[in-house]
């Protein structure tokens, strides 16, 4: 099989290392010159683009079989609003778009803030999504429907990534919250601090395509009922003696239990996170 992975971070690259591994011809893209060796490392193939770049898209997505998109908005511009409107709807939505137009296989890498806060109790695929206007879950949402507009799409929700040797810990979490936003962040305090690991983030992408599944299936650990994250960073913060971090609620996630019941029927089982 041959296979296109858009946006290779942690997770696109752990994907990449797997499906290498299976006998699959991998290209993996970046939007990063200098990292062309690193993705190389794991793939037969590397094109430096941007996921909305559609001549260049369609070039690599021809004969493959999916594509995937793992794409991330860079961190930087995250933590504004206003930085995040430009930086979201690139990333996120013109990929998507740019992706279904090349190909009529496309699995995308969403987030569990399309649910908002969570209407109901526990949060499904089926649960309304949120209506909110902040450029982070419009383009989620935005990025969903043109792939589910397709017959042959799938998108995977996840929550907050973490486990990869390189991430930052959540010690480092809340220093540079601190550091470089006055202790004030954009998420909700609230919200439940559902987590995946990066490994078990691919490992639910290489079931979704390799099964041929299609639709919205949750990728969330829900084992257990994570704590909320004013709960966890302030435990967090007391240990790294800082002051409890602040939260501004512009970027919600659910504050009531998610199920990935949806995907552990169809055979998927959670084993790193």
């Amino acid at each position: 099989m041959r296979y296109v992975i858009v946006g290779c971070g942690n997770v696109g690259l752990e994907l990449a290392a797997r499906w290498t591994h299976a006998g699959h011809r991998v290209v993996g893209t970046t939007t990063t010159p200098g990292r062309v060796d690193e993705v190389g490392s794991v793939c037969a193939e590397v094109a430096v683009l941007r996921g909305s770049d559609h001549d260049a898209l369609a070039r690599i997505a021809e004969n493959a079989d999916a594509v995937v998109l793992t794409v991330s908005p860079r961190i930087s511009r995250s933590f504004d609003a206003g930085a995040r409107v430009t930086e979201y709807a690139d990333t996120l939505t013109a990929t998507a778009r740019t992706a279904v137009a090349v190909h009529p296989r496309v699995v995308f890498t969403s987030s569990i803030s399309v649910y908002g806060r969570g209407n109901g109790d526990p949060v499904h695929e089926d649960t309304p999504l949120t209506d909110a206007v902040d450029a982070s879950p419009r383009n989620f949402i935005a990025a969903e429907e043109a792939v589910l507009a397709t017959p042959r799409g799938a998108v995977v929700r996840i929550p907050d990534v973490y486990g990869h040797p390189r991430d930052i810990d959540y010690a480092e979490r809340a220093e540079l919250a601190h550091r470089m936003l006055g202790g004030s962040v954009p998420f909700d305090g609230d919200a439940l601090i559902y987590r995946i690991d990066y490994r078990d983030a691919a490992a639910a992408l290489d079931f979704v395509v390799t099964h041929d599944l299609t639709g919205v299936y949750n990728a969330v650990p829900d084992a257990v009922v994570p704590l909320p994250n004013r709960e966890f960073f302030a435990g967090v913060t007391a240990e790294c003696g800082l002051p409890e971090l602040t939260y501004r609620g512009e970027i919600a996630t659910p504050a009531v239990p998610i199920t990935s019941a949806r995907l552990r029927a169809a055979g998927f089982a959670f084993t790193a996170s």
